[in-house]
C-alpha cells in the first residue's frame, strides 16, 4: 500500500469547533475495535431494543478506523467491497460516542470513509440502516446519499442508501 492511501486512513480528523482527534486504522479484532462495536451494540440494545453481531470477522478487502480521545474510541466505521454492485464499497458500522453526537464527528468519519472508499478506486458507496436511526438517517441525507433499493439480505436492514464518489 502506497504512503498517500495509508495517510488517508489515519492521522487526524479535525471537527467543526477546531478539536483535533486521532485516527487509527484497526484490524476489527483490535481491542479499540473492540471497544467500539460492544459499544455500538450496547447502545443500539438499550435506545432502540435490537441487537447486532460482534465482534465483527475480519473480512478481506475491508479496512476500519477508529477515532480516539484520551485513548478512547469515540467513533469507529469501515468499508467493505460490495459483490453484488459494481466498483461499490460498503459504510459499516458507523458509530460515534453519544458525548460526541452534535460535534460534527459523524460527519467526518463518513467523510474520512468515503475518501478512503475513493483512494482503493471504489466509483460508488452504499450502506444500509434501521429505520429508528433517525440521526444517521439525516447525517446521510446531509451527506448527498440518496435513498436505493434493498442490496443486500441484512435482516435488521429498512433503508439502503447510495452516493456516487464521482462525476
Amino acid at each position: 500500500m502506497d504512503t498517500q492511501r495509508r495517510a488517508s486512513r489515519a492521522a487526524t480528523l479535525h471537527l467543526k469547533d477546531d478539536r483535533t482527534l486521532a485516527v487509527r486504522e484497526v484490524q476489527v479484532t483490535e481491542p479499540e475495535a473492540l471497544d467500539a462495536q460492544s459499544a455500538y451494540a450496547e447502545e443500539l440494545l438499550a435506545r432502540f431494543g435490537f441487537s447486532i453481531q460482534t465482534p465483527d470477522e475480519p473480512e478481506e478487502g475491508a479496512i476500519f478506523i477508529v477515532v480516539l480521545h484520551e485513548n478512547a474510541p469515540v467513533a469507529y466505521g469501515g468499508i467493505r467491497p460490495v459483490s453484488s454492485r459494481l466498483a461499490a464499497a460498503e459504510v459499516k458500522r458507523m458509530w460515534v460516542h453519544a458525548d460526541w453526537r452534535g460535534s460534527g464527528l459523524g460527519s467526518a468519519l463518513l467523510k474520512r470513509l468515503e475518501d478512503i472508499a475513493a483512494a482503493e478506486s471504489y466509483r460508488e458507496v452504499v450502506l444500509d440502516t434501521h429505520g429508528s436511526l433517525a440521526e444517521a438517517i439525516r447525517l446521510y441525507e446531509r451527506a448527498g446519499y440518496r435513498r436505493v433499493r434493498r442490496y443486500n439480505d441484512n435482516p435488521d436492514a429498512e433503508l439502503f442508501f447510495a452516493k456516487d464518489l464521482v462525476d
